[in-house]
């Protein structure tokens, strides 16, 4: 069958999809037209990623239809989406670390002659025809393990190529990259949409979608609430489309009372990573550290909580000198952390939210031998529905939450745990907008009970939102103090480049 619509390169038509105690889409419709940018916005949970599963054939088509260059398709696995022209790049990027360039672009596609011998001469400058073509020098011998996420990055793109892909999805692209692999990014997209490949693009940075769409859907509780041309439409506009609220509601900071300082730094040194860094912190405070890539600021919160060793320098928590040479020392002193990569670091995938949770207080829960049920449920719900998180319920495995409810668990478990002195390496990363205001929320709340948050962020509206005061690092150091309400994003990025 097919579409009578000749210039959508890709039509999705009333796509529902049912999950136990979930209904993840409700009847959404969208297409998309042939060397077109499609925005796709929506808080984590709106139905963005099952959309997409279902595009790539990750997940079964249960209602609607799909039509690809106007001939109908249900997938039934990947591989039949991505020989129908579609191509996902997935936030966590799917490299072969251990293996080169040329052998990640090929990946499936090894070219042999007749007697079976493998191509390597044309693979290679195969490979090296698609790299330069998209503005990049980087060598197909080189071994990916030694590229950034900006070279990984185009490396999926050029795999994609290499599959004749029609359709490419972006998810979240820009999230791990720095301010320079971004510019490049976007020469990259551009350059895409010149030969004619059509682009759904995922994010949370509405600046991104000035930026480079052509057109924004917006997906909400499941449900397409909107769809707009970009140059029709604003930031407020959007942001009242994809949570339900104007942008002047999203979030004021409160004025909370400072207390004592509750956790001081002298002269920390780690290697040729960081050099005499100097601060202090005082109760109800929120303290943000920014830089560009490089400048050491995720190094330093990995020292502060005893994942790398410090070479020298002492910390001391209310007045008092602790050598925190371990994380196990670091939650003793009340300590928590939330990691920069929270897939990796900060939560277990496996195990459900309830184990989660718990999981950093599991002697307050228990005799040492079993854990007390009840207990343990009791802990958790009350996270659970203080935080907000959005899931069938506590039992429900934390792989299947969104992005933002993932951050939450992890938030949650160091509530927990009563942390007074709390370490946010990029909290809002990769979460929606609705969930971003929330974070900051649970942040403040923590800071009236006498608590004492450190951030790192790259993103500058959220820091001049937040914190009291922002400590700028460069090359391992502190190059500049600032009070947030005195200063501005020009003076902030003029110090972590000059």
């Amino acid at each position: 069958m097919k579409s009578e619509n000749n210039n959508n390169i890709l039509e999705m038509k009333n796509i529902s999809k049912n999950f136990p105690g979930v209904k993840a889409l409700d009847n959404v419709s969208f297409n998309l037209g042939k060397g077109e940018i499609l925005g796709l916005l929506g808080e984590n949970g709106a139905g963005k990623s099952t959309l997409i599963k279902i595009l790539s054939g990750d997940y079964s088509l249960e209602e609607g239809e799909i039509y690809i260059d106007g001939e109908k398709k249900i997938f039934t696995n990947p591989r039949e989406s991505i020989e129908a022209g579609v191509r996902v790049i997935y936030q966590e990027l799917n490299n072969f670390d251990s293996l080169t360039v040329a052998e990640n672009i090929f990946a499936g596609q090894i070219q042999k002659n007749k007697l079976g011998i493998i191509r390597w001469g044309k693979m290679i400058q195969k490979s090296k025809e698609i790299i330069n073509n998209l503005g990049s020098d980087i060598n197909p011998n080189e071994y990916m393990e030694n590229l950034n996420v900006g070279g990984k990055q185009l490396i999926e793109i050029a795999k994609a190529i290499m599959k004749k892909a029609k359709i490419l999805v972006m998810d979240e692209p820009t999230s791990a990259l720095s301010e320079k692999d971004v510019l490049s990014l976007y020469s990259v997209i551009r350059k895409l949409k010149s030969d004619g490949v059509s682009i759904i693009y995922i994010t949370h940075r509405i600046e991104e979608i000035f930026e480079l769409t052509d057109r924004v859907v917006v997906l909400r509780d499941s449900k397409k609430v909107g769809e707009v041309l970009s140059k029709n439409t604003s930031k407020s506009e959007l942001v009242n489309m994809i949570v339900g609220r104007k942008l002047s509601e999203q979030y004021k900071k409160q004025d909370i009372k400072k207390g004592k300082v509750i956790f001081e730094v002298k002269n920390i040194n780690y290697l040729d990573k960081l050099k005499d860094i100097n601060f202090s912190i005082r109760e109800g405070e929120i303290v943000a550290f920014f830089g560009l890539l490089g400048s050491g600021t995720h190094t330093l919160f990995s020292v502060l909580f005893g994942d790398k060793k410090k070479s020298s320098g002492d910390v001391y928590i209310e007045g008092k000198k602790i050598e925190i040479h371990h994380p196990y020392k670091a939650k003793l002193n009340k300590m928590g952390y939330i990691p920069y990569d929270r897939k990796e670091e900060g939560i277990a995938l496996p195990l459900s939210i309830k184990q989660n949770i718990t999981s950093t207080n599991l002697e307050k829960i228990g005799n040492g031998f079993m854990l007390d049920k009840k207990i343990e449920n009791t802990h958790a719900k009350k996270w659970f529905d203080k935080l907000n998180i959005k899931a069938p319920g506590l039992n429900t495995i934390a792989n299947s939450l969104s992005g933002g409810n993932q951050q939450k668990v992890v938030v949650a478990k160091w509530l927990e745990r009563n942390s007074k002195i709390l370490l946010m390496s990029e909290p809002t990363r990769g979460i929606d907008i609705g969930s971003k205001a929330e974070i900051y929320e649970i942040a403040e709340d923590l800071c009236k009970q006498g608590a004492a948050v450190l951030i790192v962020s790259g993103e500058l509206p959220e820091i001049l939102s937040i914190s009291d005061r922002v400590m700028v690092m460069k090359d391992g150091k502190i190059a500049g103090e600032f009070i947030t309400k005195n200063t501005s994003q020009e003076e902030l990025m003029h110090c972590a480049t000059t």
